[in-house]
This record gives C-alpha cells, sequence and structure tokens, in this order.
C-alpha cells in the first residue's frame, strides 16, 4: 500500500542563586520524565489487529514478554465485522472466516483471555451506506447498539472497535452523516455493556470528523481512540477524551513497517506519555524482532515468540 495510508482490507535565573535553582529544576523536571517514562513502560497497552480472513486470532497467544512471561499483545482485535443495510436498516454482519473464529471461541479467544489479552471486534463500514455516523434517530443507533451488545455477550468478548472505513454514505438511499449519530450509538453500546467492557475508536471517517464530542459523555463512553493511518505518529484529538493514556499516537502495519521506525514510534510513545500503541497485520509468521522493538519501550522487556 502506498504509504502513509489507513487500512485497505477490509497513537507527542543573581547567577549562583539562579543556577542553582537551575540546577533543582531541571533534576525534578528529569525526576518527573523518568516517572512519566516508568508508568508508561508499566501501563502502556499493545493493541493488535488481526485479519481473520487470512489469519487466525490465536496466534496473538504466540507472543510473550522475555521475562516477566505476561502477554506481549493486550488489546487482539478481530478484524472485522460489518455494519451492512438490509434496504430499511443497518444491521451487524458477520462473514465466513468472522463466524468461525467467533463461534471457535474456545480455542481462538479463550486462550487469549486467560493469559490475560482482551478481544474486542472491530465493525467496518460494507459500502452498502450503513455507518455508525448516519442513524437519524437514537432509537435507531440504539437497535443496532443491541446487536453489538448481544454479540459480545453471545461471544464472551471484551468490547467493540469502531471503524468508519467504506460505509459510502448515501448509497442505497442512506442518509450522509449527521453530528449525532455516532454519539447515540456509541452511548446506548455504553448503556447496555456497563462499565466493565472496552469501546475504542479507530479514527477515521465521519464518526470521527463529523461528530459532536460535546453532545454526550465521551470520557464516560469511550475507552480509547487512536491514530489510524500506517506508518505514522500522529494522536487523534477528540473532545472529552483528553488523557493521554486513552489515546494512540503510533499505527504501523506489522508486514510494511521496518523495525527501526516502529522502535522509534515506541519510545516516543513512552516519551509523549500515550497509553495505546496500535499494530495492524499480525500473522502467522514469526514477527517477535518488530514487536520486541515496541515492548522493550512501552514495557521495559522483550517478545519471545513461542508458538502454541
Amino acid at each position: 500500500m502506498s504509504q502513509p495510508n489507513a487500512r485497505t482490507s477490509l497513537f507527542r535565573r543573581c547567577l549562583a542563586a539562579t543556577a542553582a535553582v537551575a540546577l533543582t529544576a531541571v533534576g525534578a523536571l528529569a525526576a518527573s520524565s523518568a516517572a512519566a517514562d516508568d508508568t508508561a513502560a508499566e501501563d502502556t497497552k499493545l493493541a493488535v489487529y488481526v485479519e481473520v480472513n487470512s489469519n487466525d486470532l490465536a496466534n496473538v497467544a504466540d507472543y510473550r514478554l522475555a521475562d516477566s512471561g505476561k502477554p506481549a499483545v493486550d488489546l487482539a482485535v478481530i478484524f472485522a465485522a460489518n455494519i451492512n443495510y438490509d434496504g430499511e436498516k443497518a444491521y451487524l454482519h458477520f462473514n465466513e472466516r468472522v463466524t468461525e473464529t467467533l463461534q471457535d471461541a474456545e480455542n481462538q479467544i479463550r486462550p487469549l483471555q486467560a493469559q490475560g489479552t482482551k478481544v474486542l471486534l472491530s465493525v467496518l463500514g460494507n459500502h452498502q451506506g450503513a455507518g455508525f455516523a448516519n442513524f437519524p434517530s437514537y432509537a435507531e443507533a440504539d437497535a443496532f447498539a443491541a446487536e453489538l451488545a448481544d454479540a459480545v455477550t453471545t461471544y464472551g468478548l471484551d468490547g467493540i472497535d469502531f471503524d468508519d472505513e467504506w460505509s459510502q454514505y448515501g448509497a442505497n438511499g442512506t442518509p450522509q452523516p449527521n453530528a449525532q449519530s455516532f454519539g447515540w450509538v456509541a452511548s446506548a453500546l455504553r448503556d447496555r455493556l456497563g462499565p466493565d467492557k472496552l469501546i475504542t475508536l479507530y479514527a477515521i471517517g465521519p464518526s470521527y470528523t463529523a461528530t459532536d464530542f460535546g453532545a454526550f459523555d465521551v470520557s464516560a463512553t469511550l475507552d480509547y481512540a487512536w491514530n489510524p493511518y500506517y506508518p505514522t505518529y500522529d494522536a487523534p484529538t477528540v473532545p472529552g477524551l483528553d488523557d493521554r493514556s486513552r489515546i494512540g499516537a503510533a499505527a504501523i502495519d506489522l508486514s510494511n513497517t521496518s523495525a527501526a521506525t516502529a522502535a522509534d514510534f515506541a519510545q516516543r510513545t513512552a516519551a509523549d506519555g500515550y497509553g495505546v500503541y496500535v499494530a495492524y497485520n499480525l500473522t502467522s509468521t514469526n514477527q517477535a524482532s518488530l514487536i520486541s522493538g515496541i515492548t522493550e519501550a512501552i514495557k521495559g522487556e522483550a517478545t519471545v515468540y513461542s508458538p502454541q
């Protein structure tokens, strides 16, 4: 793909006295910076998208931190279900491979969750005019949120990731985006899921660019929002989600990004205090070398590859 790009298949003094004060300030700043880096190393999440059309989600379990044995991947995202349109309303659609992944939860999902990795379902537009940004009423947004919540409950998932690509708003007579729609569907989903499940925003499309984020409680609704363009370091701006620990600035494609770039983005993530690092396209091949450059910076440990 061309670079950068969004995903296609489908987380920046009298002299002596003044000198003494300055040295003290520098020391305090350094200590503060070190503390921030320590926090980032402990708390920063690695979110990884898996194209289940061509790879097993279970491959995520093959990567562990070298010293602690903890999972290298904190958030594993099934890519992707779709928001489709039946001529009258939006509905949740699973293709054959997504269906197989969800129905094989004992092998594809539970092993990841048992080791501490959260599993989310990404939901993506499908060129049919239906999207998260063009629900004309709260009731219709809530009806779709009910389908999402049912999927989370039925398959024992840890949350939903919203990806507003390829919706093709206006197709099949569907309405154009409005400023309230995404807030409606995300808030309705939060109400149905409760506070313990995750809701994330892949910050692209009208759900990001056209939404009135002042119209709903963003902080209570969304857990994370992250950069969708690979490979770039560019934090999204989501009003109401101002805590950097809930933002991802770094985004890479594991199959099309150099180790040097991946590691540089990770170092910047830790230094800047962002809470998520996003990687796309984990495959069945050994990608531990690239992932190590990331986890060494954001978690303080290398990653080892140990096929299950």
